[in-house]
């Protein structure tokens, strides 16, 4: 199969239209088929709930070439499992996980020639998301819903290795308690954007955002978890009600405990204990971890050990085996890579 002609080893983090997508609409309280199309665009009614209520739910994940020539996936069942939580919490009909799956499979293998070659350090980002598109004029669950997943090949998050981030602590708040901070739905990153521009404006990369409740524990930024090493290179991932159960950092803690034999704590992790970590990363799908070197504390810097300059070596292994993982090079717990073709 012949690639796309696409400069793979500069490819930017940013969206392009590929040659198919998938499309499944829920009508009568059932879900249709489902088709494949070429047609990019989307029509809606002016009064769709999506519009009017914000009705919407999404999940990231992506497509590696591996070393062995495999196009595949990474725990996509997880993406499907959390794509139907989000979906009860907002009122909305959960797609099948099979389905989920089997459309994964299906828009991938029909842009398979979008999947960038191994080495390269491009992959094929999925976008799979769910709105509410009948229309709905009083506050209420729509009737219909449209479930769609397109994908776009994306270069490395972080051009030129990933540089330790400062991030600031917040003064907004990312969730309320008891609120949709555990589900991954789009009202919850427009509420990040003003405190993103402002923490970016103020010359940080991400913020830190507190528990809304006591503004004393460590939640997520914007769209990552936190994972902390301690100075016995025990691992600690904060443990909240509000925050978004990410398959990048389960996956980690699974690596860390289960592989690596590493110790893992996952509690409550009050903002003064930070000054006693030796290494910080944020986790996510774009960039797997993110390192950290500093956080400010309105004046009061927090530096971590392992510095500005490069990742700290306990998550620098933790990386090099997760990705290793995903593109085939090392051995992961059975059923974590799904091979598409």
């Amino acid at each position: 199969m012949e690639k796309k002609n696409i400069d793979w080893a500069n490819l930017g983090f940013g969206y392009r239209v590929t040659d198919v997508r998938y499309v499944s609409n829920y009508r009568n309280d059932a879900w249709d088929e489902g088709v494949l199309t070429g047609d990019a665009t989307i029509q809606l009614n002016e009064c769709a709930g999506i519009l009017q209520y914000c009705q919407e739910i999404f999940e990231g994940l992506k497509a590696y070439t591996t070393e062995d020539g495999r196009i595949v996936t990474f725990r996509p069942d997880l993406n499907a499992e959390r794509m139907a939580d989000s979906a009860r919490r907002l009122e909305m009909p959960p797609f099948p996980k099979e389905r989920f799956l089997d459309a994964i499979d299906k828009v991938v293998t029909a842009n398979a020639a979008w999947v960038p070659p191994y080495g390269s350090g491009a992959t094929l980002y999925i976008r799979p998301y769910m709105f509410a598109s009948s229309p709905v004029i009083g506050v209420k669950p729509a009737e219909e819903y449209q479930f769609r997943v397109f994908v776009t090949p994306v270069g490395p998050y972080f051009k030129g290795g990933a540089k330790p981030l400062t991030l600031c602590v917040s003064d907004f708040d990312r969730a309320a308690p008891h609120g949709t901070g555990h589900i991954k739905a789009g009202l919850n990153y427009a509420m990040s954007l003003h405190a993103g521009v402002t923490a970016h404006a103020n010359g940080f990369d991400e913020n830190l955002f507190l528990d809304p409740a006591t503004r004393t524990y460590v939640e997520e930024t914007g769209g990552a978890n936190f994972l902390f090493v301690d100075k016995n290179g025990t691992i600690i991932t904060p443990k909240s009600e509000s925050i978004l159960p990410s398959i990048t950092r389960r996956s980690l803690v699974t690596v860390a405990r289960d592989i690596l034999g590493l110790e893992v704590q996952e509690r409550p992790v009050k903002l003064e204990e930070l000054k006693d970590f030796a290494e910080c990363g944020l986790c996510g799908t774009a960039a797997v971890i993110s390192p950290v070197g500093k956080v400010v504390d309105h004046g009061r810097d927090i530096c971590f050990a392992s510095g500005m300059e490069e990742m700290g070596p306990v998550i620098k292994k933790l990386y090099d085996t997760l990705t290793g993982i995903q593109m085939g090079r090392v051995d992961g717990p059975e059923g974590w890579v799904r091979t598409i073709l």
